[in-house]
């Protein structure tokens, strides 16, 4: 019997408010908690003794934060604002735009939204339901991707749509799909044509797009450390174990508090990032990484790993794989690998490593093996994979990790080994 909860609080596009943070930590010290997580969706996690549910959201209710018990009824928007400035360039995409939209946003959305920045792969593009694009073309627009819930169904809107009408727009949709279930929710036969028909009779600010979207090659960015752009600095903070300590958090808020850089972020890969940090201020946050004894070096190989939240069977194989590629000094740079071992999960990978039970009692699993997928051009916005290798039994699965990364930096398409399954496409990431 489980004797724990998970309460999530979600942060708008991974913006957090230090000192609306440093109240939740408050709250969650006074239930005896020492550590935290972040998860996928740039939601904050706490795992909670049932004795302190009540006594925590009892201080959570009175600071008007809302928040979820054991539930995932309200997934969290996530955007590309941690990479705003730091890996993104030349966009007219700019902090102030993406907090004009969050503060639009005046419902708790239902299905997944993601809004992200064209120019940049270090936010995923489209796990989410409603994923917004920005145009590289035109200034204040955005194409449109559905995945229909529970499908690898993508459709492009055939409309860009102004910035103004993201909030507004993605409700309505929302509420399409969820009033006609029977159509668009769980259904491999879901039509864009026909949800756009739904949606196009509002007045909104849209124009036909001018060109199909085109998706940025992937290449994933060292997030760790602490870095130079511009005449500031931008701290990576990961963690090994996924676990930040509640007293760290605390002091990383009262300094971003005390210092003024209050850009205070979480990302996709269950990290922080404080952008806006001043020379002057630069020694303040190295003291603080050497009090708590954090490491900010972390290798590639363990960096470009993505695992489903609070999943310590993932979180003990991704070490396992990681020590591998690591003793065989593998180079992993650019790629990102994921590790899906639940049904209909949504992981953002270029390379997936895919558990299935050999036998399946009801929920009984037995005698596990894996399949590695490949996306297509490597590219983890794509939707589609070749079989790399399957029905790998553990023992070796570490060594053909190691081979389909190789395979990444050899050609830029992707052959399957001989004696892996045939090229044929596959669902690469089946989400919800």
């Amino acid at each position: 019997m489980k004797n724990f909860n998970i309460i999530k609080v979600n942060f708008k596009g991974g913006i957090i408010n230090p000192a609306e943070f440093y109240n939740i930590l408050l709250a969650a010290e006074k239930s005896r908690l020492l550590y935290a997580k972040f998860g996928l969706r740039q939601q904050f996690l706490l795992e909670v003794g049932i004795e302190e549910v009540y006594n925590l959201t009892a201080e959570l209710d009175a600071l008007g934060i809302r928040y979820e018990v054991n539930t995932e009824n309200y997934p969290n928007i996530i955007s590309s604002y941690p990479a705003e400035e730091v890996f993104i360039n030349n966009t007219w995409l700019t902090e102030n735009i993406y907090k004009e939209i969050f503060s639009a946003f005046d419902y708790p959305p239902q299905l997944k939204i993601n809004i992200s920045d064209s120019n940049q792969s270090f936010t995923p593009l489209l796990t989410g339901n409603i994923n917004w694009v920005a145009s590289i073309t035109d200034t204040n627009f955005w194409h449109l991707f559905i995945r229909f819930p529970k499908t690898n169904i993508i459709y492009e809107w055939k409309d860009v749509v102004h910035t103004k009408d993201l909030p507004v727009m993605s409700h309505y949709i929302e509420e399409n799909i969820l009033q006609h279930k029977e159509k668009f929710y769980d259904n491999e036969t879901a039509s864009g044509d026909e949800l756009y028909a739904l949606i196009k009779k509002e007045t909104f600010n849209a124009k036909p797009a001018a060109a199909p979207c085109a998706l940025p090659p992937f290449k994933l960015p060292y997030y760790e450390g602490l870095n130079r752009y511009g005449d500031k600095y931008w701290l990576g903070i990961y963690r090994r174990d996924e676990l930040f300590s509640i007293q760290f958090l605390k002091e990383v808020c009262l300094l971003c508090i005390s210092t003024g850089s209050e850009q205070l972020c979480s990302t996709p890969w269950k990290s922080i990032m404080i952008k806006g940090i001043e020379e002057k201020n630069r020694n303040q946050w190295n003291d603080l990484l050497d009090r708590y004894y954090i490491n900010v070096r972390h290798a590639a190989n363990e960096l470009n790993f993505q695992v489903e939240d609070y999943n310590p069977d993932a979180l003990k194989l991704k070490q396992l794989l990681v020590k591998r590629l690591n003793d065989e000094d593998t180079r992993s740079f650019g790629v990102c690998i994921g590790i899906k071992t639940q049904r209909k999960t949504e992981v953002f990978s270029s390379i997936l490593v895919k558990r299935k039970p050999l036998i399946r009692i009801g929920k009984l699993e037995l005698f596990h093996l894996y399949d590695i997928l490949c996306a297509k051009d490597y590219n983890p916005n794509e939707r589609t994979a070749f079989v790399f290798s399957s029905d790998n039994p553990k023992f070796v699965l570490a060594e053909q990790l190691r081979r389909a990364v190789l395979s990444y930096y050899r050609q830029p398409v992707a052959v399957p080994e001989e004696g892996a399954a045939p090229t044929a496409e596959h669902d690469f990431m089946l989400a919800d």
